[in-house]
């Protein structure tokens, strides 16, 4: 069950099913050897849900469009056969039923053509069969992570993708040219290890908050929301260091509260300043 449905009635909430099997993938060349992999068939019912909606709303368009065809053929804009094979076949495409669509073109005595269609209730069937299944591939052990336990790990991968964007985005640095693969390791050091930094401290800031984990105060409109580390840093990017002598030590000057608030959520004291060593 997805986290977002936790607060959901039982019946409202999707649901995953699981089955293994194997698979044995095959390289380009003769000389590849096969490489056997666990096959983890998923089925979710909210996808299932899904596509049953996008494919009655495509049969529902196409039947529209064809209807206005066939009340169309053999008027002024479709007096050849071929004006309409081709308006069918732009539909087809169109509302992707090229699949299951049947249709057949006749002549009166005058060579006046009319059209008939109906969709094939046996594709139709075979497509609503798998309505929701999906499959995953893992060469991990059986004894290490099961069916269930693969699907969840999939299912992780938003948080992942998300790291990446905050690679590319908040981390992102202007283009280094440098002149050995050292040195571009080095800088890829570099930004993981800030990228880990900028992952703890939303990691703190969420654990702080608590079960919710949102809270206001980060946007203008004051709305709650769930804090993310490229705004905890944007909010604390405007502290200021007044600089202090031997009798008066430096005072980190808060502009807003919501700074306060992260900084609390953080367990950081900003009475603590040191001086920068020499």
């Amino acid at each position: 069950m997805p986290e977002r449905d936790e607060r959901k009635p039982e019946a409202e909430r999707e649901t995953y099913r699981v089955l293994e099997d194997t698979h044995t993938l095959t390289g380009r060349r003769k000389s590849d050897p096969p490489l056997t992999v666990r096959r983890i068939l998923v089925h979710s019912t909210a996808v299932a849900a899904g596509q049953q909606a996008a494919r009655a709303k495509r049969l529902a368009k196409a039947a529209e469009d064809l209807d206005r065809l066939t009340a169309a053929a053999g008027g002024r804009h479709y007096k050849t056969r071929e004006k309409i094979v081709a308006r069918i076949g732009v539909i087809a495409t169109k509302r992707r039923v090229t699949s299951c669509l049947r249709w057949h073109i006749t002549a009166d005595e005058q060579g006046t053509p009319s059209l008939t269609w109906h969709f094939d209730q046996d594709v139709l069937g075979a497509e609503t069969a798998v309505d929701g299944w999906w499959a995953l591939i893992t060469s991990v052990p059986a004894e290490k992570a099961g069916p269930a336990h693969v699907l969840i790990h999939y299912k992780g991968q938003g948080t992942v993708e998300r790291r990446y964007h905050d690679f590319k985005g908040p981390l992102a640095v202007a283009p280094v040219f440098v002149q050995h693969n050292r040195r571009v390791a080095a800088l890829i050091q570099v930004i993981c290890l800030a990228l880990l930094v900028f992952c703890l401290i939303e990691r703190q800031v969420r654990r702080a908050l608590g079960p919710d984990e949102t809270m206001p105060g980060l946007y203008p409109d004051n709305r709650r929301v769930r804090p993310t580390g490229r705004m905890i840093l944007y909010q604390l990017g405007e502290l200021t260091l007044r600089i202090g002598n031997v009798t008066d030590p430096p005072t980190v000057q808060i502009n807003r509260g919501v700074q306060l608030h992260l900084l609390d959520l953080l367990d950081t004291d900003i009475t603590q300043t040191r001086w920068p060593q020499t």
